[in-house]
């Protein structure tokens, strides 16, 4: 299958395509392993579509958890495509750069925790990717995020990113800069767990605060009984540690973004 894209050079992004992970060739979920760049660093992004569907579809840009870019990402970007989405899961870290404990998670995302500007423009360089799509809708993409990824978006839209909406799983509601949610142009769906012990209650009231100073299309879905990262099945299942998976509150909230992106997503 010829790739694509082809290989373009635009201004802070240099983006190219080498295939990898490639469904059966007669599946209709088609993936790629997409090599782009953000200044001088190299980024190693994931791409899903449904090769079965031929016109434009609205895209859907997945941000990792704290441990980079690996199978849970991909596995949620494979997810949308079968939905009927391009997805594209982009690499906030740097390719080849994938933490394997919690160490080395906390040390890779408290570098763009502490630097939203570089957080907003590391996201904003996949967002480009997928907006150079050929089979993406730029009039109709959308952002979600889990965990690290969940804040990754709200800064995301805070810049005021040209999307239709930002969907947040169990993510940081938190930010050193509350005027720029004047900047939102998407409608914000914040998934939350009621008792997740990372994002306090107190963060939660300062957030929908922000919202309702700036006048954004918001909501925020608390699930009670749940706690961080609830919808990972590979997170421990004892809530008292405060990351647990939880099925009931996984299944809703997926069916909590689907339903804003049939709103969003309609074609006018």
């Amino acid at each position: 299958m010829k790739p694509l894209f082809p290989t373009l050079l635009i201004p802070a992004i240099a983006f190219s395509v080498s295939i990898s992970f490639s469904s059966p060739a007669l599946a209709a979920i088609q993936t790629q392993v997409v090599d782009y760049k953000h200044g001088n660093q190299v980024l190693q992004g994931y791409l899903a579509y449904d090769d079965a569907i031929k016109e434009k579809r609205p895209g859907v840009l997945v941000v990792h958890e704290w441990n980079g870019l690996q199978d849970y990402a991909r596995k949620r970007t494979t997810q949308l495509a079968k939905l009927g989405y391009v997805a594209f899961a982009i690499d906030m870290y740097g390719k080849g750069i994938r933490p394997q404990n919690p160490q080395e998670s906390s040390k890779q995302a408290s570098i763009y925790r502490q630097d939203r500007k570089l957080m907003r423009e590391r996201a904003t360089a996949g967002l480009q990717v997928l907006q150079n799509n050929p089979l993406a809708d730029v009039k109709r993409i959308a952002a979600i995020g889990y965990c690290f990824g969940g804040g990754t978006v709200l800064e995301l839209a805070r810049s005021g990113a040209n999307i239709a909406g930002v969907v947040s799983f169990h993510g940081n509601l938190d930010t050193p800069n509350l005027k720029d949610a004047k900047n939102i142009k998407a409608k914000v769906l914040v998934l939350h767990g009621a008792i997740d012990p990372f994002v306090p209650e107190e963060q939660v009231q300062a957030f929908q605060a922000e919202m309702e100073q700036a006048k954004v299309d918001w909501q925020l879905i608390s699930y009670g009984g749940v706690v961080h990262s609830f919808t990972n099945p590979a997170s421990a299942h004892n809530s008292s540690k405060g990351v647990a998976y939880n099925q009931l509150a996984d299944k809703r909230s997926w069916l909590a973004m689907k339903q804003l992106f049939t709103e969003i997503f309609q074609k006018k």
